[in-house]
């Protein structure tokens, strides 16, 4: 009996070795899942004043996720507002023109100037006369008529400051008042946007998959503070030497498997691109003449596949050497 199950044994063994020998060998090519990542950062400099996630968490679009401190940009946002105030007052006194005390007092001044004119005016005259009649000498004359033309020149002078009160400022004040005015805006939404900065947002519906400061710590501008993946929009990367490259091509299926879930799952091929030149499996004198480049070969799930996550290992079958 002892005999018996140490020859069935054995003929086993024989049988197993005989069909491995006769049937085709199985070979893999692996790869691995990768995710669509966004990195979140500012566009301004500042401290974390608080963080409101941590890595693992689920996270919606807009949804906040930190804020930072700047007093930089406060004091730069007072500065703003007292300038467009500025501005704004310039503009309305330029549209309002002079005030009604203001032009009541230059008409005022008009008025006195015009009867000093029509004063002297007439005392020419008489000077005038006397001169025809040989009583006064020519300096006298002269000199009234001086004394008219003066004080004709300054009621007109007057005349004009007067009617240019009642127009108001002129055109070209009022454009420059309002030019003004929107520099000043301009300013303000500029430090507005800034503001709006230090408040960071997720920018898609995803996970935590970092974060690379904690509330307290100074943050530059431009630094990546977390990184969010969307576990829905997934690939497997696979680096396939091209003498395997004619079995694979955009929109073929393959099927793979994938050790951490111990599933099977179809894959459509989507992206094949060559990977660089120190992507070298074989010398020319191993291959009879030429180099092996790599290509790099990625494929999307054709259905949502439950619990994967970025970083699995997946494995390809393939029929010969790899």
């Amino acid at each position: 009996m002892r005999l018996f199950f140490i020859l069935a044994i054995c003929a086993v063994i024989i049988c197993g070795s005989l069909v491995s020998c006769g049937g085709e060998k199985q070979n893999y090519l692996q790869g691995t899942f990768e995710a669509h990542r966004v990195w979140v950062s500012s566009k301004v400099p500042g401290r974390l004043q608080s963080v409101s996630v941590e890595v693992g968490d689920s996270v919606f679009a807009e949804q906040e996720l930190a804020v930072l401190s700047s007093p930089e940009i406060e004091a730069k946002k007072e500065q703003v507002q007292g300038a467009l105030k500025a501005a704004e007052s310039q503009s309305a006194k330029a549209k309002a023109g002079a005030r009604k005390e203001e032009i009541s007092a230059l008409h005022s001044l008009y008025l006195r100037a015009q009867e000093s004119a029509d004063l002297s005016k007439s005392t020419y005259k008489r000077v005038q006369e006397l001169y025809d009649g040989g009583v006064l000498p020519l300096q006298k004359r002269d000199e009234a008529f001086t004394a008219m033309t003066t004080s004709q020149g300054s009621a007109d002078a007057a005349k004009q400051q007067y009617e240019m009160a009642l127009s108001g400022a002129r055109e070209e004040d009022k454009q420059a008042a309002a030019a003004l005015v929107l520099q000043a805006k301009g300013a303000q939404a500029e430090i507005n946007s800034y503001i709006k900065e230090t408040v960071l947002r997720s920018p898609i519906n995803g996970e935590i998959a970092s974060k690379n400061a904690e509330q307290g710590e100074l943050v530059g501008s431009g630094m990546p503070v977390f990184s969010v993946i969307d576990r829905s929009k997934q690939w497997a990367i696979f680096n396939i030497r091209e003498d395997l490259l004619g079995d694979f091509s955009k929109g073929t299926l393959i099927r793979v498997w994938i050790p951490a879930l111990k599933l099977s799952a179809d894959l459509e091929i989507y992206h094949i691109a060559p990977l660089g030149d120190f992507a070298v499996w074989r010398s020319s004198k191993e291959t009879g003449g030429f180099d092996l480049k790599t290509f790099e070969v990625r494929a999307r799930p054709t259905s949502q596949i439950e619990n994967l996550r970025p970083g699995m290992s997946v494995l390809l079958p393939v029929k010969n050497g790899g």
